[in-house]
């Protein structure tokens, strides 16, 4: 997994290709190891400057980056010695690592017998720092210069798993009370969310088959109530509206729970409408889905006007790699760019399909300004019909910073997003 995330791909396509059985304990070491990559790449590259070939390259980083994780902090500890005899076993296993077994063995011996003088140089360096490339860094730091450090920390924590109830099928309480009694103690967040105060897997909680609840951050619980927030269905009819990036159809979910509305949902990739539609399913919920361009409406729009749009933009992700520590090691540094083209020309498509006294939801689960609030300047500084409505902007991972807190949700336990709402002013 580390090997194909170097390689540009990402880890949710080697877990689907693995053994059910395999899947719990490759995530867990994947994650771990690319949490602290920076700090791997950093040592390896004391060990050795010329990187072995791209397979042994990455069980060498992998097993660095297990070996160099101070011991008692976030993540499974492991017994050094018997990290390099499994290390060096599994390298004699494969063809592509087998004549580096002794190469492996000798690395990782010698940062056993010299690790603290090789952790302290390998740290002057901002990726082994703060484990993410030294471009994210350098963008964190101008765009959040109060909280880069903050951000960059809570990123690197695992994320709780967080749930939210669909009040079609039960209520907060009574689903709290469920998960006290199958021994799962959470807490409530937001309007309809619980954290649990340790992971499991979500078939075996209480009520999934059910449609009791979803599995949705905090902080993307954030979108439905914003846009529907004031939305007035004209009389005899439902609410109309639009969720233009849904896969895999979690906000489009959370909607129909909460509104009486006929939805239409969008996405590119057949394949992931095809989850929307069974996420729907398991959740007692309909809508109308539709494999499409967002941004090409004459492709799918019957034109009637939308009363609300949310517009879940595609992004760097950048605020949820607490979630997906590949991410960071994938982007590029021109992505964020590439990506603020794309959610530009979102916008300017979608905007003309909304009545006017209709709301825009725009948000990106991203922490990079390009992506948020330089977008949302830009697209206003071109629309006066475009009235910006309250809205949270930026909300950062974690408890980084007082801006990333939650009404009920003190510490803030979400991961990173943006929002902004638009409401369009009649002619």
């Amino acid at each position: 997994m580390v090997a194909a995330v170097r390689a540009g791909r990402s880890t949710t396509q080697v877990l689907d290709r693995l053994e059910p059985a395999l899947r719990g304990g490759a995530q867990a070491l994947s994650f771990q190891a690319l949490r602290w990559l920076g700090l791997a790449q950093a040592l390896r590259q004391q060990l050795a400057q010329r990187p072995p070939p791209p397979e042994a390259d990455a069980l060498l980083c992998t097993v660095l980056a297990l070996a160099a994780k101070p011991p008692g902090s976030e993540g499974a500890d492991y017994a050094p010695h018997t990290l390099v005899s499994q290390a060096v076993e599994a390298a004699k296993q494969s063809p592509s690592t087998r004549h580096q077994a002794s190469f492996l063995n000798g690395c990782l011996r010698r940062f056993l017998r010299e690790r603290e003088p090789l952790l302290a140089l390998a740290e002057r360096q901002p990726e082994a720092q703060w484990n993410h490339p030294a471009w994210w860094v350098r963008q964190l730091r101008q765009d959040h210069p109060e909280h880069w450090q903050a951000i960059l920390q809570a990123s690197n924590r695992r994320a709780p798993l967080t749930l939210r109830v669909n009040v079609r099928r039960t209520d907060r309480a009574s689903y709290l009370a469920a998960l006290a009694e199958a021994g799962v103690p959470a807490q409530a967040v937001g309007e309809q969310g619980l954290v649990l105060a340790r992971s499991v897997p979500v078939t075996q909680l209480p009520g999934y088959a059910e449609g009791w609840f979803s599995v949705q951050d905090a902080g993307a619980q954030q979108a439905a109530p914003l846009l529907l927030e004031g939305l007035v269905p004209a009389v005899g009819r439902p609410l109309r509206l639009l969720d233009a990036c849904a896969a895999p159809g979690g906000k489009t979910a959370h909607l129909l729970e909460r509104a009486d509305a006929q939805v239409l949902a969008l996405d590119m990739d057949a394949q992931r409408c095809q989850r929307i539609t069974h996420n729907l399913a398991r959740l007692g919920l309909q809508a109308t889905v539709q494999a499409a361009d967002a941004g090409s409406p004459a492709a799918w729009w019957d034109g009637q006007p939308f009363d609300g749009i949310l517009l879940d933009a595609p992004c760097t992700a950048s605020g949820i790699v607490r979630r997906h520590p590949d991410v960071r090691w994938l982007r590029r540094p021109g992505d964020v760019a590439q990506l603020a083209q794309q959610q530009a020309r979102l916008l300017e498509a979608l905007w003309p399909l909304l009545k006017p006294g209709g709301q825009l939801l725009y948000c990106t689960c991203s922490v990079f300004k390009a992506e948020g609030q330089q977008q949302i300047q830009t697209f206003l500084a071109h629309h006066t019909d475009a009235q910006m409505r309250p809205s949270p902007g930026h909300l950062l991972p974690g408890a980084a910073g007082g801006r990333a807190q939650l009404p009920d949700n003190p510490d803030g336990e979400h991961d990173g997003f943006f929002y902004a709402l638009l409401r369009k002013l009649a002619p």
